[in-house]
């Protein structure tokens, strides 16, 4: 699946002048919205059992920055960036900004992405770790593509299998990850896709994985 903006940018974030809230007002409940929207897109991203690419082709800002974060694989243009605007309107990083921010950059630096709302540049990104890879903004489509096309003669049972331990691991012990991994590894090593690799490796050919 790949998941990239329609426009100049990835997403802008919230369009305000929808929740302007004079002074005085009464307020929004900003965080029925995060609870039906935001919350089961960002659940059902990681939940999908095949690989997600985002390839950000302009600013990703506020939630826009954090549905990226959300997916598997981050591709940006050199154009890009990535801002965590929340701060300057006395909110949270949302959509899961605060769980991703710290375990892909760290606390200091995911404390100054959200306490100073600073423009970090993908090639930053890149380098900090946010992100797989920075690129070229004219290669950022077959970079893409070619990614996507790889992904589709992969063996996609293992790679869901991957995604869902990786995504485990913080979570758990040493010893309920390596008991997570036995049971993964005793169904795969069992799989019509792992039989082909072996297969394709010892004849030196292309393996044709189906999925099973």
């Amino acid at each position: 699946m790949v998941l990239t903006g329609a426009g100049r940018g990835f997403c802008a974030g919230q369009d305000l002048s929808d929740r302007a809230v004079e002074p005085g007002s009464q307020g929004v409940d900003l965080g029925d919205s995060v609870e039906k929207n935001y919350a089961p897109l960002v659940l059902a991203l990681r939940a999908l059992p095949m690989p997600v690419i985002c390839a950000v082709n302009g600013v990703a800002a506020g939630a826009g920055a954090n549905l990226a974060l959300a997916c598997d694989i981050v591709l940006a243009a050199k154009s890009a960036s990535f801002v965590e605007v929340f701060c300057k309107l006395g909110l949270i990083p949302d959509t899961g900004g605060t769980y991703f921010l710290p375990r892909l950059v760290g606390g200091a630096r995911a404390m100054g992405m959200a306490m100073l709302g600073e423009k970090l540049t993908a090639e930053k990104a890149e380098s900090w770790g946010l992100i797989w890879k920075c690129v070229a903004d004219e290669d950022l489509i077959a970079e893409t593509q070619a990614l996507a096309r790889h992904f589709s003669t992969a063996p996609t049972k293992g790679l869901a299998f991957t995604k869902q331990a990786l995504y485990a691991s913080p979570s758990n012990t040493l010893q309920q990850q390596l008991t997570l991994e036995c049971g993964m590894m005793s169904e795969l090593g069992n799989s019509d896709d792992y039989r082909e690799g072996v297969a394709a490796f010892m004849a030196k050919r292309a393996p044709a994985f189906k999925g099973q």
